[in-house]
């Protein structure tokens, strides 16, 4: 669907605020061109000596109940046809808003987050313009122009219309010209201000790696760069729309200047009266709103079909996951891998490689082994953020994809491996997955997180504000807070990617010994622990060892030291790390 196509869907969507709107309008104009003709007759009447005393009196009166009904009927198609347009922007960004919500993060690794910001504001923001003052425009001009020219034509003189027309196709032609310059100045220039958004959203974002490397100089400098880059792109587009206005004038001028000249050889041949040419060249004067409107009506069209090209692909371009499940509820049940691989697009290498494991309900699942040996990808499998190439996941006897996706991932707590957390309170973040849980459950999974000492030594407690991402919270108090996020969503399966990493081994044990006392008040609950300390996962049912996306040793803990392999060396190391950190 191009711009015109989306256009018109939603103009026959808003048909009644639209009809509405062209009726006033088409009142507007007539009462327009009803205005010279009135003037026009008022001269001759007065050169005649036929108008004078009330009647005179009563005619201005006419003209000025003229004027105070175009102001009305200026007001109301304001009303009714921006009310309908503004609809356009709401309905494009709650589109493009549900289609990034349901993006899987293979969509994100190829988008720009400041490009996507971009097209929420600028690019909808031209849209929006082109089905509401384009169409305002457009519709108005025409309809002024057929009506002036048919009056200038059939109620004055033919022979005047005609010569005033003749530098009209030239006009045409410099409009065109115009029209395709600005088309692409304005696709440069929306480019442009999406690289300077996402250079402000990357700088804002990683300010303090900027500042700890000493780099605010050379953001700066980034930045004044595209800076630059947008405002040529900006003002070019702005020297194009600027050349509609001489192309106008010109051409209005060259037809005043025929007209004249024609219509006072007429008038002085007393084929034409001085009223009817002061009419005629007050209509030519009208013509300037027509023209004006249709080099404003192309820029706005122009604008439109440059942003709607960039935006169009987004909300067109496919799900990263499919979902087409049927079941709406994921009943508690072992969860099988059989035979699964993954490759990630671009490396020749798989990621996963004909990984089979199962985990029955109530048990724990230890995922350890070197960096990039496949733990993360195994849990992103889980939450179908990707999909399997080859072999299957079930769990409770189905598929995964058989599951809806909102069922499936309602029945998953998952804390990943750098935790998220939204400008709001510590209350609020905790409570994300249960919005109407009690300040009671809150404080409890946030003990069973380790972080609630920490909060209660914050002077506002759960209500401190954590600021952007969690700003103001330290990496190991970041990951306990989404930990307790999860916990208190009580779900059937628990994930955590490495996500104690920034905490001490004391605090470790805590929030483990916690988690294990969870399992035993409910046998039916499932987690799967990816870790690269071995600590995490002593006490897991199965401990599972990943290189290269195989497993190459799997037991319990003990099985493991017994087999003297990658598991019993690393343990080593890492227990002979611990005790030097201790001395």
């Amino acid at each position: 669907m191009n711009l015109f196509g989306l256009i018109g869907h939603f103009v026959r969507q808003h048909s009644r605020a639209y009809a509405a709107a062209g009726a006033m309008l088409a009142g507007v104009a007539a009462l327009g061109v009803w205005v010279p003709r009135k003037v026009g007759a008022m001269i001759d009447g007065l050169a005649a000596h036929r108008l004078g005393g009330n009647a005179l009196l009563l005619e201005i009166g006419s003209l000025l109940l003229i004027g105070v009904a175009i102001y009305f009927l200026r007001v109301g198609w304001r009303q009714a046809l921006f009310a309908a347009a503004y609809q356009l922007g709401v309905s494009l960004r709650t589109r493009l808003y549900e289609r990034l919500a349901r993006q899987g993060p293979a969509f994100y690794q190829q988008q720009r987050t400041g490009d996507l910001m971009a097209l929420a504001t600028n690019d909808i923001d031209a849209i929006e313009l082109a089905a509401g003052e384009a169409m305002l425009a457009g519709f108005d001009g025409s309809l002024t122009l057929v009506m002036v020219l048919g009056v200038m034509l059939l109620g004055v003189d033919w022979r005047l219309a005609a010569v005033a027309l003749l530098p009209f196709p030239l006009m045409g032609l410099a409009f065109w010209r115009i029209s395709s310059h600005i088309h692409k100045a304005s696709t440069d220039a929306l480019r442009c201000f999406s690289a300077l958004n996402d250079h402000v959203q990357e700088t804002l974002a990683g300010v303090r790696t900027l500042r700890a490397l000493g780099l605010e100089q050379r953001s700066a400098s980034q930045f004044a760069q595209l800076t630059e880059h947008a405002a040529s792109a900006s003002l070019s587009a702005q020297v194009w729309e600027a050349a509609y206005e001489p192309a106008v004038g010109l051409t209005l001028t060259a037809a005043s200047a025929l007209t004249l000249g024609l219509g006072g050889y007429l008038v002085w041949q007393q084929q034409l009266t001085i009223g009817a040419l002061t009419s005629f060249t007050m209509y030519l004067g009208q013509l300037i709103w027509p023209m004006f409107a249709a080099g404003w009506v192309l820029s706005l069209i122009e604008r439109g079909r440059a942003a709607w090209a960039r935006l169009q692909p987004l909300l067109d371009a496919p799900l990263a996951i499919d979902d087409h499940g049927t079941l709406a509820v994921v009943a508690p049940g072992a969860l099988a891998l059989h035979d699964v691989g993954y490759a990630y697009p671009g490396q020749t290498a798989p990621a996963l490689s004909h990984l089979t494991l199962t985990l029955a309900p109530g048990q724990t699942l230890g995922l350890v082994g070197p960096t990039g040996c496949g733990k993360s990808t195994l849990l992103r499998l889980l939450l179908r953020q990707l999909t399997p190439q080859t072999g299957s996941v079930q769990w409770s006897g189905q598929p995964l994809d058989a599951y809806r996706l909102h069922a499936l991932r309602a029945a998953i707590s998952w804390v990943p491996q750098e935790s998220f957390l939204f400008s709001a309170t510590i209350a609020d973040n905790i409570a994300l997955a249960r919005p109407d849980a009690s300040r009671a459950d809150v404080e409890r999974a946030a003990t069973l997180a380790a972080i609630h000492d920490d909060i209660m030594l914050f002077p506002d407690g759960y209500e401190t504000q954590v600021g952007e991402r969690g700003i103001t919270l330290s990496g190991g108090q970041r990951q306990r807070v989404a930990i307790a996020r999860a916990l208190l969503a009580d779900n059937d399966l628990l994930l955590l990617d490495d996500a104690l990493s920034a905490v001490d081994t004391g605090t470790e044990a805590r929030i483990l010994q916690h988690l294990e006392q969870l399992r035993q008040a409910r046998p039916g609950r499932s987690a799967i622990i990816a870790s690269h300390r071995l600590s995490a996962v002593v006490s897991a049912d199965l401990i599972v060892v990943l290189r290269d996306g195989h497993v190459t040793e799997s037991g319990n803990h003990e099985q493991l030291l017994a087999l003297d392999g990658w598991y019993a060396s690393q343990w080593r190391y890492q227990q002979l790390e611990a005790s030097l950190d201790a001395s």
